[in-house]
């Protein structure tokens, strides 16, 4: 499924203190469904008193798309976010098909908090068929054989316990003369389990990593193979981000998956806006992405001819080199939880979802758009700018710090770490490749290993090629 998602709501060279933070008046804590949020009063600094909810810090944009690749939670190329269209595209403008819903007056914030015990690890590995207990492997819990082909699990210790599991077989050799697909001596691939029996197979690893309720599609294929992804409702509410995805080969065992093993722990709560409101949000940003909030005019491409289907036409491109705006229908909007990262930790955030698409008859893609009231949120202090981050997340366990980013099969990559008091800045050195034989230039996610010279503890991780905070992975 596309998505598309336009850039931060909100930019700046430092993070944006709201006017709940600066501005001269009182603040009172609301206490609501079991959180608390501010409420600004007529006197006072706003300052956060001992005890009190402050305002939502993000460490990403405001506007928000799909951060699930197929068959699991994955990380895109640096520079790119999960379904973002590219900066210089033309703005979007999304309108409403119908009325939209006002959604709760108020919802909470749920966070990826703790550890990970390896009971939980083991419950897993049982529900996937692979024997043995957890080990310990630098900032993660192994399950299996790590060297050549067998099945192995491998989850995070940290929260939200991000898990991984692949399994492999030994290729049988392919007869001279014969066609064999993956080496196994057949002529073609299998064929794809059907949708009940995928489920089916899915079920007893779903029910180990707390899942066994979430709503299903079982929809999407990978050649022969058939994937099960379950996205969860929290409190009732629909999930966007965290969901698990179980892949089944063709003779109905499970042979892949990915997801968390982790449950959030409910949060704070805060005053949310309307779907309306968050729409206006939306498109407000998109605009000044694309054009500065200037109308666009002068369109340097021809117009279709007499006859001509306007599709088939070139985009327009104005002599000033903007693109001019193109509009996308919105369908549906549903108040939920999408998947962002708050003081350098993963959690799910109120936001409205919007069914979007494209053209009448196209593919729909969604948009999210969190839902808190502006005047709630803390932005950002340093968005990194497009391409500069290198580092995507990181993973702790004592003095071992794993940091993962996305690099190409052309060079070889080391990390270091410079430390500080409060913080860690971890620099990706990149050595291409001296012979001058050809190399496919394709991105893939790597992850190198830092020794610290002490525990990392509460000090923030930062990526020195962008200065922006990286989050847990």
């Amino acid at each position: 499924m596309s998505t598309e998602r336009p850039d931060n709501d909100v930019t700046g060279p430092r993070r944006r203190r709201t006017p709940l933070v600066v501005a001269s008046a009182a603040a009172a804590v609301v206490l609501a469904g079991g959180g608390m949020y501010w409420a600004a009063g007529p006197a006072g600094d706003g300052a956060p008193d001992s005890g009190q909810a402050s305002p939502l810090a993000l460490d990403t944009a405001a506007v928000g798309a799909d951060p699930a690749a197929p068959g699991g939670p994955s990380t895109p190329p640096a520079g790119i976010a999960p379904g973002e269209p590219d900066p210089g595209g033309p703005p979007v403008v999304y309108r409403a098909s119908g009325a939209l819903p006002e959604g709760p007056g108020e919802a909470a914030v749920y966070r990826a908090a703790g550890t990970v015990a390896p009971a939980d690890v083991s419950r897993l590995a049982k529900a996937l068929g692979i024997p043995g207990a957890p080990r310990t492997e630098g900032a993660s819990w192994v399950v299996g054989d790590d060297d050549g082909p067998g099945a192995l699990l491998k989850v995070g210790k940290e929260a939200p316990g991000t898990w991984t599991f692949s399994r492999t077989t030994p290729a049988e050799p392919c007869e001279p003369g014969k066609m064999c697909a993956n080496g196994s001596g057949e002529p073609g691939g299998g064929t794809p389990v059907g949708v009940s029996a995928a489920k089916a197979a899915a079920a007893p690893v779903l029910k180990a990593a707390g899942q066994d309720d979430a709503a299903l599609d079982a929809g999407q294929l990978m050649g022969e193979v058939r994937v099960v992804n379950a996205d969860p409702k929290i409190d009732g509410l629909p999930t966007y981000g965290w969901s698990t995805g179980v892949q089944v080969g063709p003779d109905g065992e499970v042979t892949g998956g990915s997801g968390h093993l982790k449950v959030l722990e409910k949060g704070d709560t805060y005053p949310a806006v309307g779907a309306d409101d968050a729409l206006k949000q939306l498109n407000a940003e998109s605009r000044g992405r694309g054009d500065g909030g200037r109308d666009i005019g002068g369109c340097a491409t021809p117009v279709p001819l007499e006859g001509e289907p306007k599709s088939s036409a070139p985009d327009c491109v104005p002599s000033n080199g903007k693109r001019a705006p193109v509009e996308r229908t919105v369908e549906e909007a549903v108040f939920g939880l999408a998947l962002h990262h708050v003081d350098g930790r993963p959690a799910l955030v109120p936001s409205w979802l919007f069914t979007v698409r494209q053209a009448p008859g196209g593919p729909q893609s969604t948009v999210t758009r969190v839902a808190v009231d502006p005047e709630f949120v803390e932005q950002p202090e340093s968005p990194a700018p497009s391409g500069d981050r290198k580092v995507t997340s990181y993973g702790a366990d004592g003095r071992t710090l794993e940091v993962t980013f996305w690099g190409g099969v052309c060079s070889t990559y080391t990390a270091s770490a410079k430390e500080s008091a409060g913080q860690v800045r971890i620099l990706v050195a990149e050595k291409p490749q001296e012979d001058k034989k050809p190399c496919i230039m394709i991105a893939k996610e790597l992850t190198r290993t830092v020794t610290l010279e002490r525990p990392l503890g509460e000090r923030t991780v930062v990526d020195a090629a962008s200065g922006g905070t990286v989050p847990r992975g």
